[in-house]
This record gives C-alpha cells, sequence and structure tokens, in this order.
C-alpha cells in the first residue's frame, strides 16, 4: 500500500508540474463548471433538446446514473473513508480553485459524476456516448490539475461512477441500438418524395399538439411533401378511415401509412396484411413499443425507408376463435388475460421515475389488491391463473417487466403465466417481485410456443390485443404467428439520429420563413 500510495504522490507531483498546452485556462473551468452536475444537467438538457428518442433516453439514464453515483460517492464514501486533500504547494496558485473542498479526497465526486454520467448515455446510444466521453475525461483529468485529488481518487471515482451507471440495466433494461431481426429485405416500392403513399393521423393516441411550431400533419408533409396525409377526428372511426386509405393506397399502386401508438399500428397493420400493402409506421403514440423493436423511433426513419424501397417482413401475432362467434383478431406485440393491460398502465406511468424492475413490483402490488385468479383452460389443461401473456416474438428481459424483441420473424410466441394454483400463491408472487426474482419463482412459468389453445373463456372478461382491452365472445381460441404477413418499412442500416433532424430542421426553414412573411 505504502508504494501504490508513493506513487500516487509522484505522479500528482508530476501533473502539478506540468502545463498542458491549449488546455491550461480551461481545465480549471470546466472543473467548477461540474460542481453540482450543473455541467451535466446542462448536457442532458442539449441531448434532450437536439437530439430525438434515443437522445432523450441517453439523457436521462446518464442523471439517473449520476445521481446513484454521486449519493454512493459523496454520501456514503466520503463520510466512510477519510482521505487528506493534496497539498497545493506543487499547484501554480492560477490553476487552483477559489474555494477549496474540505471533504474527504476519496473518491472524487466529480469523477464518479462524470464518469456515471458517461457511462450512462453510452449504454443507451454509443453516438452519444462517445460525444459526451471526452467531456467526462476531462473533468475527471481537471480534478488532480488544479490539486485537489490524487490520480487514485479520481480512477477510484471513475469506477464507482461506472458502476452506478451498469447497475441501471438492472432496474433498467436498456434497448439494443440495433434493431430486431426480422425476414432479409422484401420487395416494396420506393415512393420518391412519398409519391403513393397514403397516412392516417390518429391524434387521439397521443401526437396531438405541435413540434416546433409544426403540427404533425405538416411534420409529415415536410419529410414526404408527395404523399397524402390524412387525419382522424374526434368522432371519426378509426378503422373505417383506414379501410378507405388503404383503398386509396390500392389504387395509387402505393403503401398506407399509420402515424399513432400501438393500438392505431395494430389497426392498420391488420388491414396491411389482408390488403397485401407495404406499411410505414411513423411513431406517434406515448411508448411506441413496435415501431422500436422495428427500428423507426423518429419519423425521418420512416420517412428515408419509404423514399429508398427498404422493407421486411415481420410476423402477426392472430387469435383466432374455435367457438362462441367472433373474427379473428391480431396482434403486433401482446396477448393477454386477466390483469396485464392494466398493470402495464400503472408500471409505465411509473417506470420513468422508478426504473423497469421497481415499477413493475409496484404496479403488480396494486393490482393483486383486487384481482382474482381466472379458470381457463392452456392447451387442453385446466389452470387457475392471474394472468396470461402471450407475445409476439420472444421479449427479453426474462421476468415480469418484458420491454424489447431482438426478433419479429422467429414463428413464435413468448408465453408467460402467473400460477394462481400454487399454496400461498399472492403472497409468494409479491415477494419475488418485490426482490427481483419472478423469473425463478414456481408461480411464474415460461414457454415458448407455435401455438395456445385456449378454451373456457366465457367467465374471463378482460382480453387485450396490444394493451387494448376487447369485448372479444370467443370462449375457445387458437393463438399462433402468422408468418410473414407484413410487409413494413425500415432503413437498411440504421441512421443518424442527429443528422436527420438537421436534415429535417433545413426542410422546416423555408416554410418558417413563409409563415413569418404572411405574418
Amino acid at each position: 500500500m505504502r508504494r501504490i500510495s508513493d506513487f500516487d504522490r509522484r505522479l500528482f507531483a508530476r501533473v502539478a508540474d506540468s502545463q498542458l498546452r491549449g488546455v491550461h485556462p480551461l481545465l480549471p473551468r470546466l472543473s467548477r463548471a461540474a460542481d453540482h452536475g450543473r455541467l451535466w444537467f446542462a448536457t442532458a438538457g442539449v441531448l434532450a433538446t437536439v437530439g430525438g428518442r434515443t437522445a432523450r433516453r441517453a439523457a436521462l439514464r446518464g442523471m439517473g446514473s449520476l445521481a446513484a453515483a454521486s449519493l454512493v460517492s459523496n454520501v456514503v464514501v466520503k463520510w466512510t473513508v477519510e482521505r487528506k486533500r493534496p497539498v497545493l504547494e506543487a499547484v501554480p496558485l492560477m490553476r487552483r480553485l477559489r474555494r477549496q473542498p474540505w471533504t474527504s479526497s476519496f473518491p472524487s465526486g466529480h469523477s464518479a459524476s462524470a464518469a456515471a454520467f458517461a457511462t450512462g448515455v453510452a449504454l443507451e446510444s454509443s453516438r452519444y456516448g462517445l460525444l459526451v466521453a471526452p467531456l467526462a475525461a476531462a473533468v475527471a483529468v481537471s480534478r488532480v490539475y488544479v490539486g485537489v485529488h490524487y490520480p487514485s481518487d479520481v480512477l477510484a471515482g471513475i469506477a464507482l461512477g461506472a458502476g452506478a451507471a451498469a447497475l441501471t440495466c438492472r432496474y433498467w433494461p436498456p434497448r439494443p441500438e440495433v434493431p430486431a431481426q426480422a425476414r432479409p429485405r422484401v420487395s416494396a416500392p420506393a415512393l420518391p418524395k412519398g409519391e403513393g403513399l397514403v397516412v392516417l393521423v390518429n391524434p387521439r393516441a397521443g401526437v396531438a399538439g405541435t413540434t416546433g411550431g409544426f403540427t404533425v400533419a405538416e411534420q409529415l408533409r415536410v419529410l414526404l411533401p408527395g404523399a397524402e396525409i390524412l387525419e382522424c377526428g374526434p368522432g371519426d372511426d378509426l378503422m373505417a378511415l383506414l379501410r378507405q386509405a388503404a383503398q386509396r393506397a390500392v389504387d395509387r399502386a402505393g403503401a398506407l401509412g399509420i402515424c399513432g401508438g400501438d393500438g392505431s399500428v395494430n389497426a392498420a397493420a391488420t388491414i396491411a396484411a389482408e390488403r397485401g400493402l407495404p406499411l410505414a409506421v411513423f411513431p406517434g403514440g406515448t411508448l411506441d413499443h413496435f415501431a422500436l423493436d422495428l427500428g423507426v423511433p423518429a419519423f425521418e426513419d420512416t420517412a428515408h425507408a419509404v423514399t429508398e424501397g427498404d422493407a421486411v417482413a415481420v410476423d402477426l401475432g392472430r387469435a383466432t376463435p374455435l367457438a362462441g362467434g367472433g373474427g379473428t383478431s391480431h396482434f403486433v406485440n401482446t396477448f393477454s388475460l386477466g390483469f396485464y393491460p392494466e398493470m402495464v398502465r400503472i408500471r409505465e406511468g411509473l417506470e420513468g421515475r422508478l426504473g423497469k424492475w421497481p415499477a413493475a413490483a409496484v404496479a403488480l402490488t396494486r393490482v393483486l389488491r383486487t384481482a382474482s385468479p381466472m379458470e381457463v383452460k392452456v392447451n387442453g389443461r385446466s389452470r387457475r391463473l392471474w394472468m396470461l401473456f402471450a407475445g409476439n416474438g420472444i421479449y427479453s428481459p426474462e421476468g415480469f417487466a418484458p420491454t424489447y424483441r431482438q426478433q419479429l420473424d422467429g414463428g413464435l410466441l413468448d408465453v408467460r403465466a402467473i400460477d394462481g394454483e400454487e399454496r400461498l400463491a399472492r403472497t409468494r408472487l409479491l415477494i419475488a417481485a418485490l426482490t427481483g426474482t419472478l423469473g425463478r419463482s414456481h408461480v411464474y412459468t415460461t414457454r415458448r410456443m407455435r401455438q395456445l389453445r385456449l378454451s373456457g373463456l366465457h367467465n374471463v372478461d378482460s382480453r387485450a390485443y396490444d394493451g387494448e382491452v376487447a369485448a372479444d365472445p370467443a370462449e375457445e381460441l387458437l393463438v399462433d404467428k402468422w408468418p410473414g404477413a407484413l410487409t413494413v418499412y425500415r432503413p437498411a442500416e440504421p441512421q443518424n439520429e442527429l443528422l436527420q433532424r438537421a436534415r429535417t430542421a433545413a426542410a422546416k426553414a423555408p416554410h418558417r420563413w413563409r409563415a413569418l412573411l404572411r405574418k
């Protein structure tokens, strides 16, 4: 330990004697800017404002990681490990901070916060992580350069910060940057400027309002001036409008487009598959699970794919009545029985503040207060279940907060159920949910199947397709996949989010000038 300490002091003295050309006046200012996380709050604000959905998610994870690292380093470790600050005699006066910190030198809280923020951002987006990393490294170096920390303090802070960011993955799994696998590129018409594309915008899905002074319909017209844009009003029938839009697309030998949430995408996907039309999905809902898995997180992604004619074939889930009447229903994400839709609604309202796993535990606790197990036959076997979930494709992570898929064409259903037959099932379920061990609990079962036969559904009130509760009269259902049923546009390669937004801003500029001139 003494050798390490001596080396640490010699390295500090060498840095104190050095003068880094070009950054000499910058590092002390940068070190002060990072006080109380101000630099990272500002950086997160810039990311959220300038970037798109990925940037906002990266900024949120970065700030969550920073909060955890700051708590551990400044409240726990600094008060546990006491180490005196370096002697400032060797540090030039002009580099010293005006106010010297008085807390323990170990670890460097600034370095912990910088590393936590940068790592958190990088976990969501390697591109944004590369932009932030040099800034974080400069802050860490500055703490030795201004004489308030030994190099080992900084290294310990970096390790602590990176660890805090990695820990957030336990409670909020990051979404992969690579979109879900789908069948290789299939034939879809390239529609320059959107010629032949008919898009229906559903403001009720969460897309109402303006962005940068432009309504959703106006944004789509800027990106695809040749497309026909229709809007669904408050009293309009969404399915009827989609059928009209599909007929217009057929007449123009083009494609159908939908801007809305997963429920709207479900309706459009069903009609597009039945009519043999390619579908363009513009993410306009609150969460847009299908669009994110597909790899079109922004309007620009879909617009690029439409103009280039890049598309893939994906599976559709379907539930076919075998008894009790009703027609076949489809789903792009999930089918469920029981309290799952209500639990998802509560979880998604909380996960921004709590993270995926804690939000799922709280949501499960709330719904179990009033829920009762349902009697249903699964593949001919009588079961007493709290909930049954069937995903259109295999979801990750395992457990009770499935977040994303890595394959959209596998032909398999991801079936998850909570068993109500086990002794003290409710209590065991709550304990497993609160401790994060639900995936290993005996009351929670998972299977991967090609089809699922459900009967005895006359007593099951709550069934949902893509989170939308349906009044389905069927007493017996066959749940399976329609392989490769839907052709959907997506870019052949992931697009650069910042570059896309810059192009969109440039395209909007003439419209802004015309609006100003009219005033």
